[in-house]
């Protein structure tokens, strides 16, 4: 009986596609649309700042990707790439930052000192570790990070976006 139910559903199907009706969620469309236009905000608080914009330049062309649109304001982003060393001086108003990002907002931390502090980890003025202000959702390894890395970050980030499951799946481990 299952087996005549389900060569039914992909007739179904089948006929459908001829029709090109595609069938899925909305939260799918939507998870879809917002992994592919990622709006950066414009900020860098140190050298990871300069291969930022090495990687929004023509060498390594983050515009193929769709994210080449970095923002001035953050009312008009939706992703905040910390690149570089935070100071607790400027961790209030990197919050404020966050704080005035519309939902859903990400967080990418790239660099050895927005991970964990890097080599001033032990200078009662750096923060250690950027997770300690705003959540993060992906981490860059590298002192300074190569253009290559934050786009490997950036597609990751998209691919967390795309699939929710991996998310969850990642904070669990």
């Amino acid at each position: 009986m299952e087996i005549k139910q389900t060569e039914v559903q992909e007739q179904q199907n089948n006929e459908l596609l001829k029709k090109n009706v595609i069938m899925t969620s909305i939260e799918t469309v939507l998870n879809w649309a917002r992994s592919n236009s990622l709006w950066p905000l414009t900020s860098g608080l140190a050298c990871c700042s300069m291969e930022m914009m090495a990687t929004a330049a023509a060498r390594f062309d983050l515009a193929r990707f769709g994210y080449e649109v970095f923002r001035p304001s953050p009312r008009q982003a939706d992703l905040l790439i910390v690149a570089g060393t935070l100071t607790w001086k400027m961790a209030g108003p990197l919050k404020r930052l966050y704080e005035q990002m519309p939902e859903p907002k990400y967080v990418i931390a790239m660099g050895s000192c927005a991970n964990a502090g890097g080599p001033f980890v032990d200078s009662y003025s750096v923060v250690p570790g950027v997770d300690r202000v705003v959540p993060v959702d992906v981490y860059i390894p590298g002192c300074p990070p190569r253009p290559e890395a934050l786009i490997q970050g950036l597609l990751e980030l998209k691919r967390k976006i795309q699939d929710p499951e991996v998310a969850k799946v990642n904070k669990d481990e």
